[in-house]
């Protein structure tokens, strides 16, 4: 069975955001803006997400 994924797309900056939002943004992978990172779709990783809905959007989700 093929894992699924995601595609996250950092869209706001972590510039006077919490250090708890910042870490989170690097755990995901992202640093820079408009930055896209292919990701395994787990319940951890949509927890970051959720985390932080006014920095990163899903851009597709595969599988």
């Amino acid at each position: 069975m093929a894992k699924k994924t995601i595609v996250v797309k950092q869209i706001g900056s972590p510039i006077r955001r919490p250090q708890d939002q910042r870490a989170t943004l690097i755990g995901l992978g992202l640093n820079k803006m408009h930055k896209t990172r292919e990701l395994e779709d787990t319940p951890s990783v949509r927890g970051m997400i959720a985390k932080i809905p006014h920095m990163v959007e899903i851009i597709e989700e595969k599988g």
